[in-house]
């Protein structure tokens, strides 16, 4: 079923894999996101795990800072 919201494609994406002993963590975390990014916008978190994990990445690519 889809949403009753319009669909439409985004401009990029972004893949990470989950190890086995954090899928919890990672459920809770999803669960959790929209309070989450009320404290951190995920432009700010998605940056720092790139960096922290040494990923290269092009700011262009980034989605756009929120205010």
């Amino acid at each position: 079923m889809w949403p009753k919201q319009q669909f439409g494609w985004q401009s990029g994406y972004s893949v990470f894999s989950v190890s086995v002993s954090k899928i919890e963590r990672t459920r809770e975390y999803i669960r959790n996101q929209k309070e989450h990014h009320k404290k951190q916008a995920f432009r700010a978190e998605l940056k720092w795990f790139l960096d922290n994990h040494s990923v290269e990445y092009d700011e262009k690519y980034l989605p756009p800072q929120q205010s």
